[in-house]
């Protein structure tokens, strides 16, 4: 579970990122779920965007099932675009550095 301090440490680093996945009027196919799963294994720090969904419980909806398949973590939501991180579970492979405190 990240803190608060987390969070804004990973939004800061998003936020030059671009969308890696798109969900459209399907929701969370198996096709959509393994492409999250391959753009976690491989960036950690993902941008993914509602392209046909503008209702805010259907995002937050799609978010907890996303969050549950691929057990990653919600950092933050603006918009249509949802920022989500996964750490790589090899510390030798991690790419981002979570910060353990505040400084």
């Amino acid at each position: 579970m990240l803190k608060g301090f987390q969070k804004q440490h990973l939004k800061g680093l998003a936020h030059a990122y671009k969308p890696v996945v798109h969900i459209g009027q399907k929701g969370l196919s198996e096709n959509l779920a393994d492409s999250l799963e391959e753009a976690l294994e491989s960036h950690e720090l993902i941008k993914v965007k509602f392209v046909d969904c503008k209702d805010k419980a259907q995002k937050q909806e799609l978010i907890k099932q996303m969050e549950t398949t691929s057990r990653c973590e919600l950092v933050g939501m603006t918009g249509h675009i949802a920022i989500l991180f996964r750490q790589n579970r090899n510390p030798e492979k991690r790419k981002i550095s979570v910060p353990q405190s505040k400084l």
